[in-house]
């Protein structure tokens, strides 16, 4: 079993019934998925993109990442709607709990100049979103292997009903809010 799953089971989920008053267990707020996703507009000229990104997401996650497409033709941008433009993972279960851990303790202290991650970047349901300006801040990505520094999204989506209550958790947790 994962760390942090141990500790959200012995730790963190007791103290969130204690301070919140919850009567059920079922009503402790915990994370149902996380979501990474990186989008690449470039892949509409470029094929091999791509294959990179995916590569690159598979190797973050330990799981294959499934191709995006657009929903809509959008001229500016000269994109057709059904065009590859993105790739995303979505974690759940043992998976997620392992890259959680990875992501709070080893990835996101590389990043430079790091002070903690924004503490309102909640959407107001108790979900939390994340931006990553590189990958390379995982250890699993080689500096020489890569042909483009990219950025990616990390949602965290929880089953608690304020911003409050998905805070407290994802602090109990060890995400590393910002001051």
């Amino acid at each position: 079993m994962p760390n942090l799953k141990e500790k959200y089971q012995a730790e963190v989920a007791p103290a969130l019934m204690q301070k919140f008053g919850y009567k059920s267990s079922m009503e402790i707020p915990r994370i149902v998925k996380v979501v990474v996703n990186c989008g690449c507009g470039e892949a509409r000229d470029n094929a091999k993109v791509l294959e990179a990104v995916v590569g690159d997401l598979t190797k973050i996650t330990g799981q294959k990442a499934i191709i995006t497409k657009a929903k809509k033709s959008v001229a500016n941008f000269k994109l057709r709607e059904g065009m590859p433009i993105g790739a995303k993972v979505t974690l759940r279960a043992d998976r997620m709990w392992e890259f959680l851990d990875r992501l709070f303790n080893v990835a996101l202290p590389r990043v430079r100049d790091f002070r903690g991650i924004n503490p309102n970047a909640f959407d107001g349901r108790g979900n939390y979103a994340l931006g990553i300006k590189e990958q390379l801040i995982f250890p699993e990505i080689e500096y020489d292997k890569i042909d483009k520094i990219r950025g990616l999204d990390v949602v965290i989506c929880t089953t608690a009903k304020t911003d409050e209550e998905a805070k407290e958790l994802l602090t109990q947790i060890g995400a590393p809010f910002a001051r």
